[in-house]
């Protein structure tokens, strides 16, 4: 047997000034050339798991650490992040502060040159990594000119363009649109293949990643609370974590249906062999609610048009009414976080015009511009602590919070100003649990109660199908589909829910697919 990659022997960690450890007692071992899955509700440790690996705990956050570590060989106590750098790349839940570099070639050039490696064997691995990765189009743009998900993209393979024995990626697929999440997975898992790479990935997202996994660890309490292959984890979610199983594997439970599956795939198999065919209807196509109110925004005939650059919006007109909630998706450089910026007035359009009824609150896609202080509590003062999900947490450094902690605690910054117009928030669902993400759209929901147009630029389905009055599609910087969810969603495959792909359009969540399966099999006994 080869030696284990990573060793962790009742390895505990606590940050500076935290009351309570982040990782308690963990034990286990990543072989060479696996592909590990991160399970775990928000704040449960995985991404302070990755920072361990790579040696960012305890270096960087500085805290206590005992029990032992070791990665390659070298123990993370005694080898910090730089020494470690040689057999581990990492990507952490924010690319926006790793991409270091003016240009995407130069970003990818970095790792090599200071690895002291020839202009050639330069020039070739930025040519190859950047292929392997679908990003040969973006090596000559400025960084400052890239979506959220193509910096990430970028990110990725700055971190992969070394071949390292071990890849860390937190939250890979939260900033790309479905079709390149499902892309990046696979081609995680050929690299996990082919090059030998050991792969750690954490995410929430668990229906994107579980079929290309061998391995699921799910951290509850800072310690390992399951270690098992896909099935069987998810087999243990469905009773003992319900908040991590996978949509496909809820509506199965929901519907008393077993055992979990852990992909489109196999629920759709599921059904087949349980002589349960997806009932053929699908949705009314009926139009999202519009009311008599001016709209609290008004984006009329927009354009924008990048000198030396992309056009960006071309043409694109949209009202956004009071009280409405509305989701904006589509896929990575389409246009979604320019339309935000646009809508606040950040930037000007170079044609057309944006006419707003009142203040206009946005939350952008790095929690971490909004988070100045030391301490939580002088960020939101006690009732946004409370409102952020963080009570008792006030002497807790932001930069120490989880990604779906710092993203619930910049809305509230954000929202602190008082009563606006329309609320405007950028993926704000990255590093988020299905509870949290449940908790954030309630608070949208009362937003737009008081009478705020709240539109969020989302590529989670799930969230929107739960959370949207209408649904917005943007192609290359125009709308082509606008409607209500189960108008939008319930008619695509890539901009869909899984529960949709699985009952060809007739549902979009577990809780509907699930009556809707009920009553077939009922139908059936009857």
């Amino acid at each position: 047997m080869p030696e284990p990659l990573a060793s962790a022997q009742r390895f505990t960690y606590t940050y500076a000034e935290a009351s309570a450890p982040a990782l308690r007692d963990v034990t286990l071992t990543i072989e060479p050339g696996t592909f590990t899955v991160l399970a775990g509700v928000s704040g449960s440790g995985k991404s302070t798991l990755l920072r361990a690996l790579c040696g960012l705990v305890p270096h960087f956050h500085g805290g206590t650490a005992e029990g032992e570590l070791s990665v390659a060989g070298l123990s993370v106590r005694d080898h910090g992040p730089g020494e470690l750098a040689a057999v581990c790349g990492t990507v952490l839940q924010d690319p926006e502060a790793q991409v270091v570099m003016g240009g995407v070639r130069a970003e990818l050039e970095l790792p090599l040159e200071h690895g002291g490696e020839t202009s050639a064997s330069i020039a070739r691995a930025v040519e190859e990594t950047a292929l392997a990765l679908g990003i040969g189009h973006l090596l000559d743009r400025r960084t400052d000119t890239l979506s959220g998900g193509e910096l990430q993209r970028v990110a990725i393979a700055a971190a992969m363009v070394r071949r390292p024995q071990l890849l860390l990626l937190d939250e890979p697929t939260s900033q790309l649109d479905p079709v390149a999440g499902d892309e990046l997975v696979w081609l995680l898992r050929r690299l996990n293949e082919d090059w030998g790479t050991a792969v750690v990935m954490a995410e929430h997202r668990l229906e994107r990643c579980l079929p290309a996994a061998d391995r699921v660890l799910a951290l509850a309490g800072a310690g390992l609370a399951c270690d098992a292959p896909p099935r069987e984890f998810l087999a243990w979610a469905t009773h003992s974590a319900p908040g991590l199983a996978t949509p496909a594997a809820r509506l199965f439970s929901l519907a008393g249906l077993s055992p979990p599956p852990a992909s489109v795939r196999e629920a759709r198999a599921g059904l087949r062999s349980a002589a349960i065919a997806p009932p053929a209807a699908r949705p009314a196509a009926v139009a999202s609610a519009r009311r008599a109110a001016p709209p609290a925004v008004r984006v009329r005939d927009a354009w924008l048009e990048i000198e030396d650059g992309p056009t960006v919006l071309r043409g694109l007109s949209l009202d956004l009414q009071p009280g409405e909630r509305a989701v904006l998706m589509g896929r990575n450089g389409a246009g979604k976080s320019t339309l935000l910026r646009l809508v606040k007035g950040l930037i000007e359009p170079t044609r057309g015009r944006i006419e707003r009824t009142g203040e206009v609150a946005l939350l952008l896609q790095n929690p971490g511009d909004y988070l100045l202080h030391e301490h939580a509590a002088e960020e939101a003062g006690p009732e946004g602590l409370l409102r952020a999900g963080l009570g008792g947490r006030g002497g807790a450094n932001p930069r120490d919070l989880s990604g779906g902690e710092r993203q619930r605690l910049a809305l509230e910054v954000v929202l602190s100003g008082g009563a606006t117009a329309a609320v405007l928030l950028d993926e704000p669902t990255r590093g988020m649990d299905r509870a949290h993400k449940d908790d954030l759209a309630r608070r949208c929901t009362e937003l737009a109660a008081a009478g705020a147009a709240v539109l969020v630029a989302t590529h989670d389905t799930e969230f929107a199908a739960t959370f949207a009055d209408r649904v917005v599609l943007l192609g290359q910087g125009v709308v082509i589909a606008d409607g209500g969810p189960a108008e939008v969603l319930g008619r695509g495959w890539h901009f869909s829910t899984d529960v949709a792909r699985i009952t060809d359009g007739a549902a979009l969540t577990p809780e509907q697919g699930a009556g809707l399966l009920r009553d077939r099999l009922e139908g059936a006994l009857a």
